[in-house]
């Protein structure tokens, strides 16, 4: 599926840079951009509810948790979201995906090398490296998110892997943020995770 790069949408006069990227079939897209992200979620909200008509409330708590996600995300420059909807018997196999445009001037950093040292930060959990992608160069950091507030205190953090993409022909970068709040299955979550981010690539008129 090809999605344009949010650095078109910011001044001035970004490159018409594109991208497509291969994600499961059980995994559903949610455009964030406004209008989209209402439709999409509409969508979603009435699939997953579909021939349960006792669960109108229900269903208004997740469209207004998901709408919320989606407004926030997009507010922080993100482009799209994925929410994994596979399962494994009645169980749904939590995952994530957020694609963000990172513009360049809010990176503290002069290249990708010395993001990769600030990205692990010293921290033993943090794994932080320079990755050679089909598409080019990237920063790969494996890391554990902060607890969500209100989170008991013996459940663990949600693992995440994050994938920074330099934009062709900008000092901008576009962010692959994965996801899983299960780190008992996070290990093999995170070779999806990083098959997902091998299959990415630039298109439009500056690659094939």
């Amino acid at each position: 599926m090809e999605r344009p790069a949010t650095a078109r949408a910011t001044p001035p006069d970004p490159p018409p840079v594109h991208y497509r990227l291969i994600t499961p079939q059980e995994w559903y897209q949610i455009p964030l951009a406004p209008g989209e992200r209402e439709r999409s979620v509409n969508a979603l909200v009435d699939r997953q509810f579909q021939g349960q008509d006792d669960a109108a409330a229900a269903k208004h708590r997740v469209r207004g948790q998901l709408l919320e996600q989606a407004e926030s995300a997009f507010r922080n420059h993100g482009v799209e979201l994925y929410l994994s909807l596979q399962s494994v018997g009645p169980v749904t196999v939590p995952a994530s995906l957020l694609v963000t445009f990172v513009p360049g001037h809010t990176v503290p950093c002069s290249s990708l090398e010395e993001l990769a040292e600030r990205a692990g930060g010293g921290d033993l959990e943090v794994e932080s490296t320079l990755e050679e992608l089909p598409s080019g160069p990237a920063v790969r950091v494996r890391r554990r998110e902060e607890p969500v507030d209100g989170s008991p205190a013996d459940v663990e953090p949600p693992v995440a892997v994050d994938y920074y993409l330099p934009i062709p022909g900008t000092d901008d970068l576009l962010l692959l943020s994965f996801s899983t709040p299960l780190p008992a299955i996070a290990d093999a979550l995170v070779q999806l995770f990083d098959a997902v981010a091998r299959s990415f690539a630039w298109t439009g008129p500056d690659r094939t």
